[in-house]
């Protein structure tokens, strides 16, 4: 990591601010061949994480613009390393103009995530940490912000530490009393760690069960708006979003296709998609719908079984009720309620509520219906596990801490326990990067925007 990195953190829009980031040895030098503060001291006389105005000029001593420069020496720094930052007007002219004279200079372009991958290896942040900046840069929601800033602050890292310091002190005394017989240490007995290792286990065992909620969390709950042709469907969509995004009339079979777009609904992010109408057809395009619609209830966490409340019951209405029931999370929505009712009640194990869509009776009890199925978990901001690769460490750490649990409860020696605990271990290592592989770390980092 000897070279000097580059790039622009901003984006490649217009906006009113652009910044250009540097890292690595000869950063503040770089940084000082074009940039003059207005004081008349030299960049790299000045103080760290302080603003300086001045002029960024290229190599020939063009004026490209006025700006602000901070410097930050290592090991003090976002990355560990010395870093510099420009903080331009946001035309990406001047933004690229600038990145090119760094170029020049010898700096290169940095990689996806390449500036947060430093701070990692020089020890600046654990590898879960690291793993949220990239979930607040891509939260949706205020509780993914806030659960990922948590994750940022070292949340899940102070969590797991105290269960890897406990697993260390366990396993270091029993070395100690094999390696040093004639030391005055004392005797090592499993019973005296059962209760720690109960109450390791419990708390992964909570920290495992968040992985569920967090998952949906981030990526938003895939749900999906069924019913049959003209159940109102497409207006629902529309009136939810409060927009006209499908195309909505009186004719049957108008969407043929599914429609997704994601709203916000009742605290929590969907990932809504209206379906074609569900019904017996010969039409071989309709028929394409139909098999695109059962295909993406199949998929979804939850299913808004949309039934006309205008008109009698048919039986197409009925399979949809029933593909509900069988969904994760259902609900039956009586459509038209602005309407006169065809039927009071309609059979069913799921939550049944009446909307408008014309009048928007009965929305607000929507959302909140999807909110009651979709509660975060009764955990602080930061322990939600919200990624794969944290949720299967964490789980064979679980099945490690099971074994080591059953080995004491069965009696078997010492070394077979310490077998299983140091397996947990490695898998904890796994999370704030103690233990895991470079192509994991590679393959982490390639999922971050450029600059970051």
């Amino acid at each position: 990591m000897s070279d000097t990195i580059a790039a622009i953190a901003t984006g490649s829009q217009i906006a009113a601010i652009g910044i250009i980031r540097l890292s690595g040895e000869r950063a503040i030098p770089l940084a000082e061949a074009l940039f003059r503060p207005f004081s008349g001291r030299e960049l790299s006389a000045c103080p760290d994480r302080k603003l300086i105005y001045g002029e960024l000029r290229s190599r020939s001593g063009e004026l490209l613009d006025l700006c602000l420069c901070t410097v930050s020496r290592g090991p003090k720094s976002y990355t560990g390393e010395d870093t510099a930052e420009f903080q331009c007007h946001g035309s990406p002219v001047v933004l690229r103009s600038a990145l090119e004279e760094l170029f020049a200079l010898g700096a290169r372009q940095a990689g996806p995530g390449e500036f947060t991958k430093r701070a990692f290896l020089n020890g600046r942040m654990d590898l879960s940490s690291a793993e949220a900046v990239a979930d607040i840069i891509d939260a949706e929601s205020v509780e993914a912000a806030k659960n990922a800033a948590g994750q940022l602050a070292g949340a899940i890292q102070r969590k797991l530490e105290g269960i890897y310091s406990a697993l260390t002190d366990m396993s270091s005394h029993y070395h100690a009393v094999l390696d040093y017989p004639d030391e005055d240490i004392e005797d090592f007995r499993l019973e005296a760690y059962r209760d720690g290792l109960a109450g390791a286990l419990a708390q992964l065992r909570q920290l495992l069960a968040s992985f569920s909620r967090g998952k949906l969390m981030n990526a938003g709950i895939p749900a999906v708006i069924a019913g049959r042709p003209n159940a109102g469907k497409s207006s629902l969509l529309n009136a939810l979003l409060g927009y006209d995004r499908a195309i909505v009339t009186e004719v049957p079979g108008t969407t043929r296709d599914t429609v997704e777009e994601r709203l916000r609904m009742g605290g929590v992010t969907l990932r809504l998609t209206d379906t074609a109408g569900i019904h017996p057809t010969e039409d071989p395009v309709e028929k394409l719908g139909v098999e695109r619609s059962l295909a993406a209830i199949g998929q979804a966490e939850l299913v808004l079984a949309v039934i006309d409340g205008s008109q009698p019951l048919e039986a197409e209405d009925r399979q949809v009720l029933a593909a509900a029931e069988g969904a994760p999370q259902g609900l039956a929505v009586l459509s038209k309620s602005d309407l006169l009712p065809a039927f009071s009640s309609v059979e069913t194990s799921l939550p049944v509520l009446r909307v408008s869509s014309v009048t928007g009776e009965g929305l607000e009890e929507l959302q909140r219906a999807v909110a009651a199925l979709f509660p975060l978990p009764a955990v602080p901001a930061g322990e939600i596990l919200t990624n794969a690769r944290q949720a299967d460490a964490v789980r064979r750490a679980v099945e490690y801490m099971e074994a080591a649990l059953e080995a004491v409860e069965q009696g078997q020696t010492p070394d077979i326990v310490l077998t299983e605990t140091e397996g947990a271990m490695a898998a904890l290592g796994e999370l704030d990067g103690r233990t895991v592989r470079e192509d994991v770390t590679e393959r982490i980092f390639s999922r971050f925007c450029v600059g970051k």
